[in-house]
């Protein structure tokens, strides 16, 4: 017994998969400007806010309905849980050389 996911398209590019790693943003912007997201049809004020404010949910989401669940979105969930898990210590490290400073 197979398992095949028949509905996937791969039209995202390499380029996309792998810059989107790293600056997901700019990634997204110089797609949606080289007018590729034609056929994931993500229109609208939803894509653009979810752009600007979670990229990297955009990003897996486009990489999900281009490939479904595979080695390319286990690598940017991957990259999305390093990102969350160490966002928070980045701003605490300030927060503590603030108060140092300070006090």
């Amino acid at each position: 017994m197979s398992l095949q996911m028949g509905w996937t398209i791969h039209t995202l590019p390499l380029w996309f998969l792998v810059f989107s790693l790293i600056l997901p943003r700019l990634a997204l912007l110089v797609y949606w400007l080289d007018a590729a997201t034609l056929p994931f049809h993500i229109h609208g004020w939803v894509p653009l806010a979810v752009a600007i404010l979670v990229p990297r949910l955009l990003v897996l989401y486009l990489v999900y309905l281009d490939q479904g669940i595979g080695f390319w979105l286990v690598i940017h969930l991957a990259a999305a849980l390093v990102v969350w898990a160490s966002g928070g210590r980045y701003s605490r490290r300030r927060r503590l050389e603030r108060q140092r400073a300070i006090g």
